[in-house]
């Protein structure tokens, strides 16, 4: 009997890797600032810290499925679980979290110092955390080496946000 997705969908067995599964995979791009380098940058919201640039959205899609073809072999290679095409895209990227009246004010200051929403301020602060973990463990740590072991001129780092 096959095992289900966290989502509730059913998984049947592994993915066969092939140019038209990679091309399944959703993806998100975004003009780079000048700061940034320029050009487009693309992100796979399945394979998470999976990301490439190029200087058209054409070019940045050729890289990013170029790194994230690197990706899911390196997954595939180290026996991790390769994630189905739209895993990520079910969730609404809403929730309401309550917090404690005094974070709420540390937040909102800093947000003010910095010059940026409350919400984009926990939303980085949130990206942040969750990117060293996966930074440091699992089957998402290999594949990001894998994603940045990609010609220098495919990957784009994002900057870091000044804490």
């Amino acid at each position: 009997m096959p095992s289900q997705h966290a989502d509730g969908r059913r998984n049947h067995g592994p993915i066969k890797l092939t140019e038209q599964v990679f091309e399944r995979y959703p993806f998100q791009i975004r003009p780079l600032s000048a700061d940034e380098g320029g050009g487009y940058l693309i992100e796979f919201p399945d394979a998470p810290g999976c990301m490439s640039d190029g200087e058209t959205p054409e070019e940045a899609i050729v890289n990013g499925r170029d790194a994230l073809k690197g990706a899911l072999l390196t997954m595939r290679e180290f026996g991790d679980p390769i994630p189905p095409p739209g895993l990520f895209t079910l969730s609404s990227g809403e929730w309401r979290q309550r917090v404690p009246k005094s974070l709420h004010a540390r937040l909102a200051a800093r947000a003010g110092r910095e010059g940026v929403s409350l919400n984009l301020l926990v939303t980085t602060l949130i990206a942040e955390g969750l990117g060293r973990r996966e930074a440091t463990s699992g089957p998402l740590a290999r594949a990001t080496k894998a994603c940045r072991k990609a010609p220098a001129n495919t990957i784009a780092q994002a900057p870091p946000v000044k804490a």
